[in-house]
């Protein structure tokens, strides 16, 4: 009996999950938000199984090399059979490697982005899983906020994005971070589930060394008013995911 199950993506793509390593609607959100230029040089922190660069790397236009950092050892091993199952080896790598010491793996200042879906719950805080590989995904044991930004900016060049997700609850404790490690925010989106539910999920990009000036986008709703996926859910959604598969929601 194997320990993974195989999701479809856009283009005939797939990636390789296991009940420790599965990803969500945010980490889509996440990947649409950052939306890599064809020049960018990025950096995947918290990869996870690699769903990130992997939705990146859907389409036909090519992305430069995306590097997935990522500490535990079987979300590095479902993104590396991931790529090798797409074909991806010359555009997309995986590192298994603490990000708190990004410094003895990757270059300094070289990167034009860096993105994260980080754990959202402080230690301590929040649902306490069973596996330890979710308590890593969902809590700061391993990495925080600081961490995280700490990593972004001895990764990005000057101008360079950082893009990452989390629990609005938490807006303070990122754009704290940012600022302390001298990347600005610059855009913020909030996500709710329905029009006039709580926003669930806020969208943050810094940029390292940026003039003062946050935009504030307008509220993504996940579904309209029957339950069935918004419009914008199913643009984004088209540009990442198996057509059927999205529009049966």
């Amino acid at each position: 009996m194997t320990d993974y199950s195989i999701e479809p993506l856009a283009g005939g793509r797939v990636i390789y999950v296991s009940r420790n390593s599965r990803f969500g609607t945010d980490a889509v959100l996440l990947a649409d938000f950052a939306s890599p230029k064809r020049i960018d040089t990025a950096v995947d922190l918290c990869t996870g199984g690699g769903i990130i660069p992997l939705l990146w790397l859907c389409g036909d236009a090519p992305r430069a090399k995306v590097t997935g950092v990522e500490i535990q050892p079987e979300c590095c091993r479902l993104a590396r059979m991931s790529i090798e199952e797409n074909g991806d080896g010359e555009r997309f790598e995986v590192l298994a490697c603490d990000l708190r010491e990004i410094e003895k793996h990757l270059p300094r200042e070289k990167y034009s982005l860096v993105t994260c879906n980080p754990p959202y719950f402080a230690a301590g805080a929040g649902f306490v899983n069973k596996t330890q590989g979710r308590t890593i995904a969902r809590s700061e044991v391993m990495c925080n906020s600081d961490d995280v930004c700490r990593a972004a900016r001895y990764l990005l060049k000057y101008g360079g994005r950082l893009c990452l997700c989390q629990r609005p609850e938490r807006l303070t404790d990122v754009i704290c971070a940012m600022r302390e490690q001298g990347i600005e925010p610059k855009r913020i989106r909030l996500v709710q589930q329905r029009a006039g539910s709580e926003p669930w999920l806020v969208l943050v990009e810094g940029r390292r060394g940026g003039s003062p000036g946050l935009k504030c986008l307008p509220v993504l709703t996940v579904e309209d008013t029957v339950g069935k996926y918004s419009d914008e859910m199913r643009e984004i959604y088209g540009r990442y995911g198996e057509k059927a598969k999205w529009q049966d929601n």
